[in-house]
Order: C-alpha cells, then structure tokens, then sequence
C-alpha cells in the first residue's frame, strides 16, 4: 500500500483527466449492464410474445448501446493512458534527477546496466499498474457492481446462491499475489544483471575478440539467460493458476443457478426471459472477475517494480551540501589537505595524510598502484568526503560550501576521456552555453585539436560517436582538454591524461597540457615519470601515506622510493 501511496502523489496533479476518465468508464460499465438487462425484453416480448414493435424497437437500442460503449470505452482509454504516461515520464525524470545528485560511491557499487534497467524497464512496469490496472480496476469494479445489480433486480434469491459461491473467484488473488511479487522482483533484478552484461559486452567487444573470449561470454550470458528463463516459467506457472481456479468456481456458481432457476422455471414462479437475462449478466460477471485476477498479476508485478524504483528515490547522497552553505569565493591562496583519514568500505585508503599547495603551484603524485593518488585528488572536488581531517580552500573546509561552487574552480582532465555521443562542438561547450565560436576555436588550437577537427567530415558539427569511438585517443584527449580549457578553471586535476597514448599522440597532448597548466594551480596523477620532471614539487604515496616530498633532483638525490621508481622506469623505456 505504502507504492500507491507514494504514487497517487504523482497521479494527483492530473486528476481532471482521471475524472473524465472515470466518469466514462461509469457510463461504459452502465451501457455493459444495461446489454444484460435487455435480454428478458428480447426473449419474453419479441420471441414468446412476438411483439413487432419490441422487435423494431430493440435492435436500434443496442446499436445505440454499442455505439456509446465504443465512444466512451476510446474516451476512458485515451485519459487513463494520458494519465499513466505522464505520471511514467514524471516518474523517470524524477529518478534521473534524483540519480544525477547522489555521489560517486553510489555509482561504482551498481552497474550502469542495472541503473538503466531500473530507468526504463521497472519504471514501465509501473505504467502499466497506473494505466491498465487503474483502468481495468475500476472499469471491471463498476461493470460487476452495475452486474450485480441486475442479478439482484431479476431474482434476488438466486443471485444469492450465485454470490455465495462468487468469493472462490477471488480466491487466486489472495493465493498467489505474494508469490508473483516475490518472483517479479528477482526476474526484474535478473533483467538488470543481464543489461548490465549486455552494456559491458558492447563496450568491450574490442577486448573480447584480442582475448579470443566470445565463447566464454557465450556461456556467461546463456547461464544468467536460462536464470531469468526459470523465474519466468516460476512466474508463468503462478499466472497460468488463477484462470482454471476461477473458471473452476465459476463452473460450481453457473451449476448451481442453472438448476435452481430451471426449477423455478419449470415450477412457473419465473420466467424464460428473466431467467436467461439473469444468466446472462453472471457470464458477464465472469469477465471482470477474470479481468481483476489478470489486473492483480499486473499489480504485483508493478509494486515489485515499484520496491526497486522507490528503492533508488530513497538513496540518500554521501556528498551532499551543508544547510545554507555558502559559494567557495574564487581560489587565491592555498589548498591544504589536513591529516586526511579515508576509508572506502571498510578498507583505509588514505592515512594521516598533510599537504599545502600553493595558487599557481604545480603539484605531481607519483606511487605504485594502489598507493591512493587517485583517491587523493578526488577528495578535492569531494567525489568522496573524509572520514576524519579536513580539506580546505583559503581555509574554507570543502564541505562547509556548495559542491556547485567548488566544481566551478576545478578542472579535470583524465586517462578515461569521457566523450558524449554528439557533435565536437557540444563535447568541447559542455557545460558553457554561453561561449562564442572564436573563443571555441581558440580553445581547441590551444588543444592542438582545430586542425584534426577542420579535417573530419562536418568539422566542429561531425558526431563523435559513443564515447568517442570515432576519433582516436589522441584526438578524444585532445578535445577533453579543449573542454579544460574553455572551462577556464584555476584549479587543475591531471589524472595520467596520456598514459594510454603513443609517442606522437603523447607529444601533441602534453603540448596542449603544458597549455593548459599555465597560470593554473596544477595536481598531477603521473605514470610516466619523465612527464612530471619539472613539476615544482613531486609527492610520493606509498600505501595510502606520503612518505617522500620535493621537486625532481632532490628526490633523486635522496635515493628513496621516487628514485627507485625513476630508475625502473627508466630501464624499462630504454
């Protein structure tokens, strides 16, 4: 009950539609009872009394009757569906808006094929609870009451003994619904596990076909497929249930009528035209009742589809603002990291860390992997927050002002170029609406981007493709850092941006990055040592501690873990 709650909020707002709608099914409802309650006029006065003018009569009204009902069944149809459709696009967006603030935790413990089935499949199961299961619902409610009505005007005797034995009808319903629910959610997550394989399946074909693994991710997929395959068949033995059950009550019920009202019949206490009007509004009452067990179905399976989608809204973020938390002023100063402790889960990532950085300074991390230089970074623009510590910005602590603000001062360039399935223009605008095309152009010369860019096929308008896939790495780095640049921030995080690119490429980049960096206060992620020689100062990380800091000849000099680094990598390249 708490899902349909939580959804009558969102249906609420459109209730003049849902009116219309229901008034429409009232009259549909009405027009179905009224075909059985025609059937005594028909049989008595047209067929044993031989009434011409019932004769002529009779048939216009049931043009009329089905008429109506074909107008007022579209009516009913096309607000309800409104209704549902709307309340499913609010619904979406409302995830998505909600997903776009929770933190970066979040998104590395779920799978983004997981995050897209909720978005799109769960989110459409709900659709049709809202558009079929409200509508059927009612519509179905109002027909057996109107129904029922008419059993009780021809023979209320009889249409007690028939409702007597109409509960067992009902008797799937409160039978089976936990255990369709229970089955639609594991199918749901099993649905989940198999977008998130089929995402990672196509992102990675590359890497599939070099490693020879098609027939390992054959195997991987038909094992989670035939999964979902016996939820399903759990899930279609459930649903298959209710019918026979019904019909096997509803036998008993229409057994029943047949033999006390032919009795009365028989006896004369009523008559052929009654009895058959009276049998004919039970079948009809069969259809609903029917129709109510195939909308219970659907509502189990929509509230388990419901559970995961509310599951998502009710995440709260790690990250998030302090109450009335000020705009960072613009970085003039120092950024201090200040005895940081940080632990992912429940491993420590970083200990007692302390360093200052000066405005202007150009910082380099350099450690083996797993030292926690990544992680570092990226309490600055708080992907994470610490656990114990702080991290200021002219003595600000970061979490005493708004993420937003903080962002804005912060530019990011990383190994894993994120490109947009769009044009170049929109990939180096991002988040600048407001920019001009020759301050475009001059970010992406300072990229060493324009001339690659001037030669494909639609210039700045050509789309790039999913996450770049036209363009090589260079290029696709090269337009990221276009996309630093334009944003024009004093605060610059370098994450290995060319670690994964070749010789010429790295050169042309680390053109653009020496660009890049001027007047900027710099923190680099180093692979390549020889990159980072220059640097003002180079912090050594070693199991999530600093144990060495100075600028390139001192550490050497030292002869500690940086020069043993140095040296090794030195070997290896030569």
């Amino acid at each position: 009950m708490n899902n349909y709650r939580r959804l009558l909020k969102y249906v609420i707002p459109l209730w003049p539609k849902l009116l219309l709608s229901i008034i429409f099914m009232i009259i549909f409802s009405l027009l179905t009872s009224a075909i059985a309650f025609l059937v005594k006029p028909a049989l008595d006065d047209i067929f044993l009394k031989q009434d011409a003018t019932m004769l002529k009569l009779l048939p216009l009204v049931l043009i009329g009757i089905f008429l109506l009902k074909g107008i007022t069944n579209y009516l009913q149809s096309y607000f309800i569906g409104f209704v549902g459709n709307r309340v499913v696009t609010n619904i979406r967006e409302e995830v998505y808006f909600h997903l776009q603030s929770l933190s970066l935790s979040f998104f590395t413990s779920i799978p983004s094929g997981a995050l897209t089935s909720r978005v799109i499949y769960d989110i459409a199961m709900i659709q049709r609870s809202v558009s079929s299961v409200i509508a059927g619902l009612l519509k179905e409610i109002i027909t057996a009451l109107g129904l029922i009505g008419v059993l009780f005007y021809r023979d209320w005797q009889l249409a007690i003994i028939a409702l007597v034995i109409l509960p067992l009808l009902f008797f799937p319903i409160f039978k089976y619904s936990r255990k369709l629910r229970r089955f639609s959610k594991k199918g749901q997550s099993q649905v989940a596990e198999i977008s998130s394989f089929l995402q990672e399946s196509f992102t990675g074909i590359r890497i599939i076909k070099a490693f020879i693994m098609e027939e390992y991710n054959r195997r991987e997929f038909s094992r989670i497929n035939e999964k979902l395959f016996k939820l399903m068949i759990k899930r279609l033995k459930i649903k298959s249930l209710t019918a026979p059950i019904s019909e096997t009550f509803g036998g008993l019920a229409a057994a029943a009528v047949i033999w006390y009202g032919g009795s009365q019949v028989i006896s004369g206490q009523s008559t052929p035209g009654s009895f058959f009007s009276f049998m004919t509004a039970l079948f009809m009452l069969y259809g609903p009742i029917r129709s109510l067990n195939r909308s219970n179905n659907q509502v189990q399976e929509a509230l388990a589809a419901g559970t995961r989608v509310f599951e998502l809204l009710d995440t709260v973020a790690d990250v998030k603002d302090a109450p009335k938390a000020p705009a960072l002023d613009p970085f003039h100063d120092l950024i201090c990291y200040d005895e940081i402790d940080f632990r992912y889960n429940e491993d420590e990532i970083l200990k007692n860390i302390s360093l200052t950085i000066k405005k202007g300074e150009t910082v380099a991390i350099v450690g083996r992997s797993g030292s926690g230089k990544t992680t570092l970074v990226n309490l600055l623009p708080r992907f994470y927050d610490v656990q114990s510590g702080k991290v200021t910005i002219d003595g600000r602590d970061i979490r005493e002002i708004t993420q937003h603000s903080l962002r804005q001062q912060i530019a990011i360039v990383s190994q894993q170029t994120i490109l947009f399935n769009d044009t170049v223009r929109n990939n180096i605008y991002y988040g600048r609406a407001d920019v001009k095309e020759e301050e475009l152009i001059a970010a992406a010369r300072s990229a060493n981007a324009h001339d690659f860019i001037s030669k494909l096929p639609q210039g700045y308008d050509t789309v790039v493709g999913e996450n770049g896939i036209r363009l090589s790495g260079g290029q696709q780095q090269r337009l990221s850092i276009a996309r630093a640049l334009l944003k024009n921030s004093p605060i610059l995080i370098l994450d290995e941006a060319t670690s994964s690119l070749d010789t010429e490429s790295e050169r042309e980049v680390q053109e653009a990055i020496n660009r890049l960096m001027e007047d900027r206060t710099t923190l680099v992620i180093a692979h390549r040592l020889s990159t980072i020689t220059h640097a003002d100062r180079i912090v050594v990380m070693a199991d999530g501690r600093i144990i060495e800091v100075g600028n390139h000849q001192e550490l050497l000099d030292k002869g500690g873990e940086y020069a043993n680094l140095y040296k090794l990598q030195f070997r290896k390249e030569g």
